[in-house]
């Protein structure tokens, strides 16, 4: 059961970091099921471990924690994983000052995961892997059902 907001706890305390699935920038997932970010702004099924190398090389206090998102029907270890993030420092001020919010933070993650090494290397040979099997779909067209 989810605890109440106590004041005694600082921004510097885990329970106080802003939560991040990778859902929240799933381009594939719509806002009912749990995507936050407009499709333009978002990838195609980021990982846990895409998420936290960018805060990481960002600067920002990050935390993984073996979590499913509420909102997701698969239970496959691809989906699980939160991210919890330090936004503030105990005197309230931003960790970072160019993300003082969750959403630009969410916006940051979804503009920088497709520059990763990682997903340039996928996105070359997906485009190759791409290109023969639309040529062969076309071959196999002449024939409809009777």
């Amino acid at each position: 059961m989810a605890l109440a907001w106590n004041p005694s706890k600082k921004h510097s305390d885990r329970e106080r970091w802003i939560c991040i699935y990778p859902v929240y920038l799933n381009s594939k997932r719509t806002l009912a099921e749990g995507r936050k970010l407009p499709k333009d702004k978002c990838v195609e099924n980021p990982t846990h471990q895409e998420i936290r190398d960018v805060l990481v090389a960002a600067g920002f206090n990050v935390g993984v924690e073996n979590k499913l998102h509420p909102r997701e029907r698969s239970k496959e270890l691809l989906y699980r994983g939160r991210i919890r993030v330090q936004l503030k420092n105990d005197d309230g001020t931003p960790v970072k000052s160019e993300f003082p919010t969750r959403d630009l933070v969410l916006a940051y993650i979804g503009t920088t995961i497709p520059k990763l090494k990682t997903r340039q290397g996928k996105q070359s040979s997906g485009e190759q892997s791409s290109q023969p099997s639309s040529s062969s779909t076309k071959k196999g067209k002449g024939k409809g059902r009777r």
